[in-house]
């Protein structure tokens, strides 16, 4: 078996074989260690705005979260000694990046091509490259014109001193958010370029105390029922917000009551209201955000940018505002999955090529003319409310029992009209939902369709996905 991707779906793949006994497995990994996207983004602030408790796997569960939401670091750290405990080090393949698959059919395998040139055939091939892994540039004209220091906040530049200077965010999304109030303090000026204000509540990120600590340590039932405690709450007061349920009024609600606290100038608020329902963008969970946004050195800039000069940022009315340092907050490419990778399937089908309109899978793990190819975090199965590490989970537990199947019946495709089938129930269950909406997310591809989230309840993912069907499938 081949893993692409050593973050928290490549890593749960690997554990789970290693607990089935199964060792002829190799992670690949083009970064020089794993933790995916909690390795890349190292920015100021870097955080999930998921519980610690939650945001970990079910079976591998640590009591000594030092906050409520877990920073970049200890994430990380919970990824490293994840891959030390269950022995995944010797399966890691680190530097490595895979630039192709293709199957050949003459061998009913796969053949792997990564970036130093080599080749490894492989009977079954399962992607842990997420969905928010290439950072995103906005084109915006003059780029090369611009004599100042520029970077993504997923390559952010340690070397680069911000004390002093004047700096441009472009973006206010959840990095942005997280980015600019440790910014500001230390900068001469702040310019935020905002395209489209997001939805914002506040953010309890409280620490957790020795006596707390210890408690979950040792008196493991106390963690357990935390962490179902949250669960409980996430999925019965977050989701509905998704489909016009009972709480997006609520939650509205206390958005708008978190933006008039924080913000009292009427100008600015009016600027950071959003003119869309709540949920349509991903919500930004952030207690700091708009009181950065009122310090006398911060300027919110809605004006949209027309180019990049020299020595800053030119908007379209015609003003130009110096910045000798431009930070972009501007997201991932979302909606290329596997993207660079080549995938090639049964006579010649390009994956791409196949999800040039959008890319689908049946459950979001398996596509028709690509036998024994398995996607962790695929098409429609992103959160806009709960933990991925569950939707993760229960993907890996539905390709560990496509294994038994495989090996007792040759290579296996999911039938075309098993993913017909899916599509049409995601669009049922994707129209009821708040992502239908008109505003522009990372959701949606260019042509408005959703292709990364999953509409319902994760409580009926893990359930349809529990076992494969094999009538699903057609195997050899």
């Amino acid at each position: 078996m081949a893993i692409i991707g050593a973050g928290f779906g490549g890593l749960c793949m690997g554990i789970q074989l290693q607990k089935a006994g199964i060792t002829s497995y190799t992670i690949f990994e083009k970064a020089g260690g794993v933790g995916g996207t909690w390795r890349a983004n190292t920015y100021p602030g870097a955080a999930c705005d998921v519980p610690s408790h939650l945001y970990s796997y079910s079976f591998e569960q640590r009591h000594d979260w030092t906050r409520r939401f877990p920073a970049q670091r200890e994430i990380l750290a919970y990824l490293e000694g994840c891959a030390d405990k269950y022995g995944l080090r010797p399966h890691l393949r680190l530097n490595t990046e895979v630039t192709a698959a293709a199957f050949d059919e003459s061998v009913n395998r796969w053949r792997l091509t990564t970036s130093d040139g080599g080749e490894e055939l492989f009977d079954v091939v399962v992607s842990g490259v997420g969905q928010l892994n290439r950072p995103r540039l906005p084109d915006i004209p003059g780029v090369d014109a611009y004599e100042g220091t520029a970077f993504h906040s997923a390559r952010w530049n340690h070397g680069h001193e911000l004390t002093g200077r004047r700096v441009a965010v472009i973006g206010n999304g959840s990095s942005a958010a997280q980015i600019i109030p440790r910014v500001a303090p230390v900068v001469d000026h702040l310019d935020v370029y905002q395209r489209t204000p997001s939805w914002v509540i506040p953010k309890v990120n409280g620490e957790y105390g020795r006596s707390e600590r210890l408690a979950f340590r040792y008196v493991p039932f106390l963690q357990a029922a935390n962490r179902e405690r949250i669960y409980r709450v996430i999925e019965g007061l977050v989701y509905p917000v998704l489909v016009g349920g009972w709480s997006r009024r609520m939650v509205t609600r206390r958005a708008q009551e978190h933006l008039r606290q924080q913000v009292g100038d009427p100008g600015l608020r009016a600027k950071l209201t959003p003119a869309y329902p709540i949920g349509c963008k991903r919500i930004v969970i952030d207690s700091d955000f708009y009181p950065a946004l009122t310090r006398p050195n911060v300027e919110l800039v809605t004006d949209p940018i027309a180019r990049l000069v020299p020595k800053g940022v030119e908007t379209a009315d015609g003003v130009t505002r110096e910045a000798d340092t431009l930070i972009y907050a501007t997201g991932f490419h979302t909606t290329d999955f596997l993207a660079p990778i080549e995938i090639t399937g049964r006579a010649g089908r390009r994956l791409h090529e196949i999800w040039k309109d959008g890319a689908e899978a049946y459950l979001g793990v398996a596509v028709p003319h690509f036998p024994n190819l398995f996607l962790l975090y695929g098409p429609n199965t992103n959160l806009g409310h709960n933990s991925i590490i569950l939707m993760i989970e229960a993907q890996v537990r539905y390709i560990m029992g496509c294994l038994p199947l495989l090996s007792a019946r040759g290579p296996m495709e999911v039938r075309q009209a098993a993913l017909d089938g899916w599509r049409r129930a995601l669009d049922r269950a994707m129209a009821r939902t708040v992502w239908q909406a008109s505003c522009h997310s990372w959701y949606k591809n260019a042509a408005g369709r959703v292709t990364n989230n999953w509409p319902g309840p994760t409580t009926l993912y893990r359930r349809i996905t529990r076992a494969p069907r094999p009538d699903a499938y057609r195997f050899g």
